[in-house]
């Protein structure tokens, strides 16, 4: 019984890769272990961070990768080259880089991959490039055997300079939360297409790249901004129990000012999921000094990404690294997902 136990735990499980901190244990304890460290001035991968940044003169050059192998590859709102290229757009916005000096795309295939479903999906990449100003510069190919692979996996890489670096570990007693739209609509999306399940009204991902949005902000709030991460995988509760750890703060969010859709609402009350845990990939939570926290909202409802931007909660000195959520009725402690309860979502 004892070997059986120790072999399990060995084992790499899906949730060691779906967010959380199932996910983060797994990096911090095996991943990121023993690299040399940079001797260059900048964010490293002991941060652990949406990305590294190194500093060239008086600017900081951003560095950022991430591989993609979404089930299924195409979903309402979206596909895998969509979320691609902004996947990897949105990490460098996330540390204050919104003007990408390139990509890389490197795409593994499955023998047997339709080439007309391949054509589709560069389209759209080329396509999210346009909409992002962030060009593709370099690449690589490979093709892996029948039964290898599950279809397509991609990989991206940006590069990108920016005047200041905005780290996720930046937030402050005081400072305001807000979320940039609804939470959860690319999981839940991306659940109902993946079981064909037939729930009621318009069920769409958010993939989108916001690095235009985020510009704006910076533009009109130069220093207003303390932290910002983009909730993917384990949801926005996974982005708040990061930010409050890393930044030593407490954060209470209120739930009546949480945006959620009233589709994606009924989803989750249906499938006994959590908006909170359930992934997004076009929207941001940002840390706000509270003086700017109004000004940022008017900026980001002036975007056509940001129209359901709200407030919805604030840093405190006690409890750090802890997540409260106020119902309205009461607080509780916020649970931090151990991983994504969809696997696979980007």
């Amino acid at each position: 019984m004892t070997c059986a136990i120790q072999s399990r735990e060995e084992v790499i499980t899906i949730r060691h890769g779906a967010g959380g901190r199932a996910m983060r244990r797994l990096i911090e304890e095996t991943l990121a272990v023993g690299f040399p460290t940079s001797e260059l001035e900048g964010i490293g991968l002991a941060s652990m961070d949406d990305g590294a940044t190194f500093r060239i003169g008086d600017r900081w050059l951003v560095v950022t990768t991430d591989s993609h192998v979404v089930h299924p590859v195409f979903f309402p709102g979206g596909d895998i080259g969509r979320l691609a290229i902004a996947g990897t757009v949105n990490d460098l916005a996330m540390m204050g880089a919104t003007e990408p000096l390139g990509l890389t795309s490197a795409i593994i295939l499955e023998e047997g991959f339709r080439r007309s479903d391949l054509v589709r999906i560069q389209r759209s990449m080329r396509e999210t490039c346009v909409e992002a100003g962030a060009p593709v510069v370099t690449g690589d190919t490979k093709v892996m055997g029948r039964g290898e692979l599950d279809g397509i996996v991609i990989n991206t890489t940006g590069v990108a300079l920016t005047d200041r670096v905005i780290a996720d570990a930046g937030l402050r007693p005081g400072d305001r939360i807000i979320f940039t739209g609804t939470i959860g609509d690319h999981g839940i999306a991306l659940m109902a297409r993946r079981h064909e399940l037939n729930l009621e009204g318009e069920l769409r991902s958010d993939v989108a790249p916001i690095n235009r949005m985020i510009g704006a902000v910076l533009a009109a709030v130069p220093a207003g901004i303390t932290a910002m991460k983009d909730p993917t995988r384990g949801g926005a509760a996974s982005a708040l129990h990061e930010m409050a750890d890393k930044g030593r703060v407490g954060i209470v969010i209120h739930e009546p000012q949480v945006p959620v859709s009233p589709e994606v609402r009924a989803a989750a009350e249906m499938l006994g999921l959590d908006p909170f845990h359930i992934a997004n990939e076009g929207k941001a939570v940002i840390g706000v000094s509270p003086a700017e926290a109004d000004r940022v909202l008017d900026v980001l409802r002036a975007h056509p990404l940001g129209a359901d931007a709200a407030i919805v909660g604030e840093c405190v000195a006690d409890r750090p690294g802890q997540v409260v959520l106020d119902t309205g009725l009461g607080r509780r402690l916020m649970a931090e997902p151990d991983g994504e309860p969809l696997p696979r979502i980007c």
